[in-house]
């Protein structure tokens, strides 16, 4: 038996500590009331006694988990419990010749219950099970065996059959408790193997996609900068819109196995509602206006100025619901609404759309599913993105519900139990992707990807800094010993040597680039790889496609005075 099952037997014994000498206090005044005497007093104390030796010798186990006990150690564990054992149901004796009819029913009752307590409890250790079951059994079967021998009533032996036969069902359960047991560990073993089997693909997808997607809306972005005409620059914004759809898609796609596996995490700040409804309204109103819909944005007076929240996923989920409304929306208007009752924030977004059938309204929220089959092929989507937000709303103990009526419209309402934030969330410093603070900067920057190589050259070299370009980490690792560097981008899968190996390296090398921010900009993007580099200790984590705006802001920020420079997240 390993030295878990032992450890866990004791956990379990220590946590159930206190219940089992309240049930003693319990049994012991009961006890006194069938059968008054002082024996039920001593009964107690020695209860106490044997529980606090018990307590002893386990509690190394506690201490020590992965101790393997050796033969005298697993002798005594056995010796103390069976002497628990038996003081605990010592009681039963006292009860059954002394209590009358009533103490013996009290007696057959308390030993049954502790048969099936330390069977339960204690099966994960065969040899600790045996010595807890045996003082009992004992009882079990010897109190009317011997109460036969003395009484010469053969009656008396009925009690003991039907004991056996409670033993014997005890016995099949325990068995079945132990297969069913053994079998859920076994199928999450399997279910452990295969989310980490999907963790391992979708981070495989996402860095296989967003590579090539890198040149295509990097490519894209670098077209938007030359003198086009009106039909090429509109063949660059459709080659930006398709890039825009399908990085959405691979984010919903992460989003929703992130929910799954549990491990979506909040991040509370300060939330200012009324800037972050309008950043919204900014960001769709164009949009609105070319499919000829008014967007609305409504906020009463009662709504506080700041609350604590996670602001991108109230933002993420708000931007499903915008987007939405104003996808399915031909003509009328989509109105944003917040309300605040003193302790939730309400946030409805009403369109006068097609609506949804009444028979579908139950399925809008389910994982891939939209209000018909022709929804897809018409409007496009995955029908994720109301899955994702309801369960982020309930991550956010919140609740997202819809009302709908078909031809006419519908309204999702987002209510989330908020507290009020007496300070503000501070400006995010905006950095124009012309900034001259690039101007003359030593840049060094390892990918091993000539597309990509080429893309930071031609995005950075207008800024005028002086850019390094090296293929592995090693060849960073190198540069870095030779040439001091005002900021340094490391990819993160590259052959010879990983960005994340050649940061600590670069960190540990005690050279003039030993304290140079670093920045991440790869195209592993799922939390692991963000936890990854922050523990390497960047400056910034961008995640590729690229953002020319993004990227310009966080080497502005590492190449600024240290005093002042600030650490960027983008994603």
């Amino acid at each position: 038996m390993s030295a878990t099952a032992y450890a866990l037997v004791s956990q379990v014994r220590y946590s159930e500590l206190k219940t089992r000498i309240a049930l003693a206090a319990v049994i012991g005044a009961t006890a006194w009331f069938v059968a008054p005497g002082i024996w039920p007093i001593v009964w107690f104390a020695a209860v106490l006694v044997s529980q606090a030796i018990d307590w002893f010798v386990f509690s190394r186990y506690r201490r020590n988990p992965q101790w393997e006990p050796d033969r005298g150690y697993l002798i005594l564990s056995c010796a103390v419990t069976a002497l628990g054992v038996a003081v605990y149901s010592s009681i039963a004796a006292w009860l059954w010749f002394a209590g009358g009819d009533t103490g013996r029913v009290f007696a057959m009752v308390q030993v049954a219950g502790g048969l099936l307590h330390v069977s339960l409890h204690m099966h994960h250790a065969r040899a600790i099970l045996v010595s807890a079951v045996a003082p009992h059994g004992a009882y079990f079967l010897g109190l009317p065996v011997v109460s036969s021998i003395l009484t010469g009533s053969w009656q008396e032996l009925l009690i003991a059959f039907g004991c056996v036969l409670y033993m014997s069902h005890l016995v099949v359960a325990v068995r079945q408790s132990s297969t069913t047991t053994a079998l859920l560990e076994t199928a999450r073993e399997k279910a452990e193997v295969a989310s980490a089997a999907k963790s391992d693909f979708l981070a495989v997808v996402s860095h296989e996609i967003r590579t090539p997607m890198n040149a295509v809306i990097s490519a894209a972005n670098l077209l938007r900068r030359t003198d086009l005409d009106a039909r090429q620059a509109e063949h660059v914004s459709m080659l930006t819109d398709a890039g825009d759809v399908l990085m959405g898609l691979l984010n919903d796609v992460l989003d929703f196995s992130k929910i799954e596996a549990g491990k979506m995490e909040l991040e509370l700040d300060d939330m200012d509602v009324r800037a972050r409804l309008a950043s919204l309204a900014r960001l769709w109103e164009p949009r609105a206006d070319a499919a000829g819909v008014r967007l609305v944005v409504q906020v009463t007076d009662a709504v506080p100025d700041c609350v604590r929240a996670d602001p991108l996923r109230f933002q993420q989920i708000l931007f499903n619901l915008i987007s939405n409304a104003v996808k399915f929306t031909e003509q009328g208007q989509v109105t944003v609404s917040a309300d605040w009752d003193g302790a939730r924030l309400s946030v409805a977004v009403t369109d006068t759309g097609c609506g949804i059938p009444a028979a579908r309204l139950t399925h809008v929220f389910n994982s891939f599913e939209q209000a018909d089959a022709g929804t897809t092929r018409r409007y496009g989507g995955t029908g994720l993105g109301l899955s994702i937000s309801r369960k982020l709303a309930e991550i956010m103990d919140g609740t997202l519900t819809v009302q709908s009526r078909e031809g006419e419209g519908s309204t999702f309402t987002l209510t989330l139990p908020l507290e009020v934030s007496a300070s503000r969330p501070a400006a995010a410093a905006v950095v124009a992707e012309d900034t001259g603070m690039l101007q003359g900067r030593s840049i060094l920057a390892a990918d091993d990807h000539e597309v990509n190589r080429r893309i930071l050259k031609l995005l950075l070299e207008p800024h005028g800094c002086r850019l390094t370009l090296v293929e592995n980490g090693a060849e960073a690792l190198e540069a870095a010993a030779t040439e001091r560097f005002d900021a340094i981008l490391m990819d993160m899968q590259m052959p010879v040597m990983d960005g994340l190996e050649a940061t600590r390296r670069i960190r540990q090398s005690g050279q003039a680039n030993a304290d140079t921010p670093v920045v991440a900009l790869t195209a592993n993007a799922l939390d692991v790889h963000r936890a990854a580099w922050e523990a390497a200790g960047v400056h910034a984590f961008l995640t590729k496609p690229i953002d020319p705006l993004a990227l310009a802001g966080a080497l502005a920020s590492a190449c600024a005075p240290r005093a002042d420079a600030a650490v960027i997240e983008a994603a």
